[in-house]
């Protein structure tokens, strides 16, 4: 009920949102007199405001097709080297002779798609072979396909990193950061030839007792009955995963921008303003940012709701609780991969010192191998994309993984 709701005011809105868009679209540039352009401009800026009031559904391109390395422009071409039903391993291949290091870039699936690492993978490209998960939207997944849980997801990871050998370094942002360190612990303690040589996680839940946020306390504040009853809705039909439970991708952004709202409709103030006056290019970075953050993907409800539940309720890994494959996952049997832990001082989404417990979890491996960044002046996104994330903290993972490669 909740999902075709959703979908019928969206079908409503439509023919509206469209209307804007040819509006913008012809008065664009269409003054005929100088006096007349202020004014053209402000209406087209409304209607474009109008135009863009909705979700979207399709993964946007990453369109990186070119990065500067070592002096040379080289040429990028996107690889989807491993595909299955819930994801796909995608290589960024760089034209160059150049021995990097190699990089599993764990994308988060919490409700938005890869793309949203694009500055992460640009960035990362310039010294290291960069490979993506990409995962899928839940409501184009047939129901044939199964499910997807938890414990198929960290399986997924252990998957990809088989694949890519023993070489690979893991930077994990974000939501993936418990299901990283429990693949890299399930692969040590089986002695498994792929264990990566360093594991770096950024802003993720480790330990979400730790300074709690508002998210952390929305997932103590009801049983996990209450999140299944409320959040978890049903695919339409028109979809290919018809009939499918999910946990939809436009209830997680509206979360999020109710976290904040005063500061997006600021933002969209903004763009309105910059737009009304002609000022492309900061019009054009507010368009950017909302085409990438209003791009949502729909969860499987059996992965959502035990992510809920494991990591964000019962605090199984910190704990020492959390089971995978009926074996008890033990972090201190890391003792080959290095660990990095990076948090931002003022993110609102993951607390500090949430990642960073991961430390005391790893007790196996050695000091001279394990380190700690903290950026104060980051917010959560900072911690992975914009200036701070290129000039400050990126550099420090740069070098960690050479040290470690």
């Amino acid at each position: 009920m909740l999902y075709a709701t959703y979908q019928s005011s969206n079908d409503l809105l439509t023919p509206w949102r469209r209307a804007a868009e040819l509006l913008e679209h012809s008065i664009r540039g269409s003054a005929p007199f100088w006096w007349m352009e202020h004014g053209l401009r402000s209406v087209g800026a409304a209607a474009e405001l109008l135009s863009r009031y909705r979700l979207r559904h399709d993964r946007p391109e990453f369109g990186i097709s070119q990065i500067a390395a070592g002096g040379r422009t080289l040429r990028v071409e996107e690889e989807v080297v491993q595909s299955g039903d819930f994801s796909q391993l995608l290589h960024f291949h760089k034209e160059t002779d150049a021995a990097q290091p190699r990089v599993l870039l764990i994308a988060p699936w919490a409700g938005h798609f890869s793309t949203l690492l694009r500055d992460t993978a640009t960035t990362l490209l310039a010294d290291h072979d960069v490979y993506l998960t990409d995962w899928r939207n839940a409501r184009d997944v047939p129901r044939s396909a199964g499910s997807f849980g938890l414990d198929d997801y960290i399986a997924q990871l252990i998957t990809y990193l088989a694949y890519l050998g023993p070489d690979t370094h893991v930077v994990a942002v974000c939501q993936p950061c418990p299901a990283a360190l429990a693949a890299v612990a399930a692969m040590a303690a089986a002695d498994h030839p792929g264990q990566p040589r360093s594991m770096t996680l950024m802003a993720g839940p480790i330990d979400t007792r730790v300074n709690p946020t508002v998210v952390n306390e929305l997932a103590t504040s009801h049983p996990i009955s209450w999140f299944e009853r409320n959040l978890i809705s049903t695919v339409p039909y028109r979809y290919p995963g018809a009939t499918r439970r999910v946990y939809p991708g436009f209830m997680q952004v509206g979360a999020f921008m109710s976290m904040n709202p005063l500061r997006h409709w600021q933002a969209h103030m903004d763009l309105f303003a910059q737009a009304s006056r002609g000022n492309a290019g900061s019009a054009k970075s507010i368009r950017e940012f909302y085409d990438e953050y209003l791009s949502v993907l729909d969860l499987p409800a059996e992965f959502y709701l035990e992510t809920v539940e494991r990591v964000f309720q019962d605090f199984q890994l910190p704990r020492g609780h959390f089971i995978w494959k009926g074996d008890r996952i033990e972090p201190a049997a890391i003792r080959n991969t290095a660990l990095l832990t990076v948090e931002g001082g003022r993110d609102d989404i993951c607390g500090v010192g949430q990642t960073s417990a991961a430390h005391a979890l790893c007790t196996s491996v050695p000091a001279t191998r394990k380190q700690h960044y903290f950026q104060p002046e980051a917010g959560h996104y900072g911690v992975f994309s914009g200036r701070r994330w290129q000039q400050d903290i990126y550099p420090t993972i740069r070098h960690f993984i050479a040290r470690n490669a």
